[in-house]
């Protein structure tokens, strides 16, 4: 059995409790993407790869559409098929647990995704073709692992599909750079935007989304933005260090206070003369 840890006992009563690395920044982009796709009316399903506690998924999950799944898949406490890997959950995610996540999960929302508690290789056989408008890949940061998941990711995007891909500049996963980068190159990823942390992508035509994005960040005072050429194509840098985060999805204990135990009453007090003999007379 799973020890039991804060994360997974207590309900988050607001977004920010609970734990992960999902920065405002990228969840005005988030926010932005899928605003957008729903302005336009583009249909699909959600996926994410690599859950940890659930906070870009309880995001995610706030647009998901009566048509639509959304499919979340993560080793959660399942053996690592590798030992690498193995190694890289052990540092990196002891604490994770399904039931945390579906905990969390279900804090803000009545019913959980679809869960795959599985290694992210087996997402292309559980997830249909062409189906997904939107997907975060946030799983693994080993390259091999990583390379996988792009390319399932370019088998189940749909057209016009956004992908996000976390952790693709960070110092310790030099194996997600070069995957993402490595994809850039050969396999025809589009890049559109980075972050600190992501790069928003896309194997459609990325003009029209930029175009709408430049045009949205120059009403924004609080992230910084610029445009460089890179692989033939313009691409949005981002400074979100002063980002403010958009309205975040509601916790159903959002605003409930605890419960306290109530005291004992006082035990009720004995007449005057009962306490004098007690205290005057000797005990036998």
């Amino acid at each position: 059995m799973a020890q039991t840890t804060s994360a997974q006992s207590a309900a988050p009563a607001r977004f920010s409790d609970v734990k992960g690395w999902f920065w405002p920044a990228d969840q005005l982009l988030f926010d932005w993407f899928l605003a957008r796709q729903e302005r336009q009316e583009l249909h699909g399903d959600l996926l994410e790869l690599g859950a940890y506690l659930g906070k870009s998924a309880i995001f995610m999950g706030s647009y998901l559409r009566e048509d639509e799944t959304f499919t979340v898949c993560d080793l959660f406490d399942s053996p690592a098929p590798d030992d690498p890997n193995s190694e890289e959950m052990d540092r990196s995610y002891a604490t994770l647990t399904r039931r945390a996540f579906e905990s969390n999960y279900l804090s803000f929302h009545d019913e959980l995704p679809v869960v795959v508690q599985a290694p992210t290789s087996v997402i292309a056989g559980r997830v249909p073709a062409s189906s997904c408008r939107f997907i975060h890949v946030d799983a693994s940061h080993l390259y091999e692992h990583v390379h996988g998941d792009i390319s399932a990711a370019r088998s189940l995007i749909a057209p016009d599909g956004i992908v996000a891909f976390d952790d693709f500049r960070a110092e310790h996963c030099p194996g997600v750079a070069a995957a993402v980068w490595g994809a850039v190159a050969t396999s025809g990823l589009r890049p559109i935007a980075i972050t600190g942390t992501k790069m928003y992508g896309t194997w459609s035509d990325p003009a029209p989304a930029r175009e709408e994005l430049l045009t949205w960040l120059s009403g924004r005072s609080d992230m910084w933005h610029g445009v460089e050429e890179v692989a033939g194509s313009p691409l949005i840098r981002i400074d979100g260090k002063k980002a403010k985060s958009p309205a975040h999805p509601k916790s159903k204990h959002e605003g409930a206070t605890p419960s306290t135990p109530k005291a004992k009453p006082p035990a009720p007090r004995q007449p005057l003369t009962r306490r004098l003999a007690r205290t005057l007379l000797p005990r036998r």
